[in-house]
């Protein structure tokens, strides 16, 4: 079994905190998982609660709606929003008045809670009963995160899981870490697909994934679309994964590459709608010296990049653009907030004015990650190898063009030393010694 103790201790810390535990995530990264098994055996084993004592229900799982079927019979269980089914918050409202007649303190572990009609009024309903605890699960970001203090009257607590850190898969398999790095960077983190034990029941089991439940779940919110062209968006951004892009440059692609007029509008509403399901996060570029945000181009990384090698059917596995993209998810469990750093440089030109004197030129260099948290600020550039000295000055121009006092980061794969400071001050790593120690930042 994976270990996924920090996300274990954060619910714990939030027990009996009279707000809703909201855990968000892609679908199949281990919410259930998390919920149903690792924190309910927390509460029986570690609390003492007994199971008479905590209410599971699944909205997914067609056993536990069927429970419903008993309450107000004359009513279906299961009814249609939109073209979406969804489960009649009133019969369920009844079983959980059914369930909890005695008097104690219930843990409510409510699985998959999009699929439950007007969910935002019943939890917050629910919520004013002080005997229940409340956890629920979700896999759609535009209902459950991104405005959850407010539907939850600043009620709601979230916890997003991601898939499995490279720590977390350590810990439920037996290989040396050499070899579970090469297989991390193929198949990625979703349980599911780790488990499998040759590649191509891993690259089936992902792909599995990606079709029956990414893609399925985007084209039932959205009936209207094109799946084809759902399809072969996803196939552009995967293919463009660290490389600065924006909706006018993926339709200039589809134009040259497959002769198909999709509309920047057309493009920008895909991008969003894999935000929602959490496939992707568009990250922003940051003006380090100008301290502001540059709208456009972006960059997108994948929730995780297994699902993200599925979509091109394994057949662009590129290490830098991949390490590059296990980086960015480990900061941001290690609960960073991430940005594209660009710093700008005036450099010669090799020419002169007409006053003899040397004529400038500003262009634009990138730090990979700009990484927040607490105030505390550190700018991380991430490389395959640095094997030359002019791979040295294109790794370390940006970062040393920074004015500020903030610590410089160099993580490198292909590095023989753990870690050591250089000549410029720089904090230099190795890629293995950033994921398995999470305080590595700090040497």
């Amino acid at each position: 079994m994976f270990k996924r103790d920090y996300y274990l201790n954060q619910l714990i810390k939030k027990e009996n905190n009279h707000m809703i535990k909201v855990i968000t995530g892609i679908r199949r990264s281990g919410k259930s998982f998390l919920l149903n098994t690792i924190f309910y055996n927390h509460l029986i084993e570690n609390q003492g609660i007994k199971e008479q004592f905590i209410v599971k229900f699944a909205f997914d799982s067609e056993l536990d709606t069927n429970l419903l079927n008993k309450y107000f019979p004359d009513e279906p269980t299961i009814i249609m929003v939109g073209k979406e089914e969804r489960v009649n918050s009133k019969k369920f409202i009844e079983y959980i008045k059914d369930k909890t007649k005695k008097n104690g303190t219930y843990y409510l572990l409510l699985d998959e809670i999009q699929k439950l009609d007007r969910f935002v009024p019943v939890l917050n309903g629910l919520l004013r009963n002080e005997s229940y605890d409340i956890y629920v699960t979700g896999s759609n970001a535009k209902m459950l995160s991104k405005d959850i203090d407010t539907e939850f009257s600043n009620r709601g607590s979230r916890i997003h899981l991601l898939p499995l850190t490279f720590n977390e898969y350590l810990s439920g398999i037996n290989k040396s870490e050499e070899k579970a790095l090469r297989d991390y960077i193929i198949y990625g983190g979703v349980p599911l697909v780790q488990l499998e034990n040759e590649h191509n029941e891993k690259a089936n089991q992902a792909s599995s994934v990606l079709n029956e439940t990414y893609i399925k779940d985007v084209v039932l919110r959205h009936p209207q679309v094109d799946e084809n062209k759902l399809i072969e968006t996803l196939r552009v951004i995967a293919s463009m994964i660290s490389t600065p892009i924006n909706p006018t440059k993926i339709e200039k692609t589809f134009k040259s590459v497959y002769n198909i007029d999709l509309s920047n509008d057309t493009i920008g509403d895909y991008i969003s709608w894999f935000e929602d399901a959490f496939l992707l996060n568009k990250v922003l570029r940051y003006d380090v010296k100008g301290r502001r945000y540059i709208g456009s181009p972006y960059k997108i990384y994948f929730e995780d990049i297994g699902i993200r090698n599925a979509i091109l059917n394994f057949r662009e596995i590129d290490e830098t653009d991949l390490i590059e993209n296990i980086v960015y998810n480990e900061l941001r469990y290690r609960g960073y907030s991430v940005d594209v750093g660009v710093v700008y440089i005036n450099e010669p030109t090799g020419k002169k004015d007409k006053d003899g004197k040397d004529i400038y030129v500003e262009k634009a260099t990138e730090v990979d990650f700009v990484a927040n948290k607490g105030g505390k600020i550190y700018y991380v550039q991430v490389a395959l190898q640095i094997d030359t000295i002019e791979k040295k000055e294109q790794e370390y121009k940006s970062i040393r063009n920074i004015p500020d006092s903030f610590k410089k980061i160099v993580i490198v794969k292909n590095d023989i030393v753990d870690h050591q400071y250089t000549n410029d001050g720089f904090l230099r790593m190795n890629l293995m010694e950033f994921l398995t120690n999470e305080n590595s930042l700090d040497w």
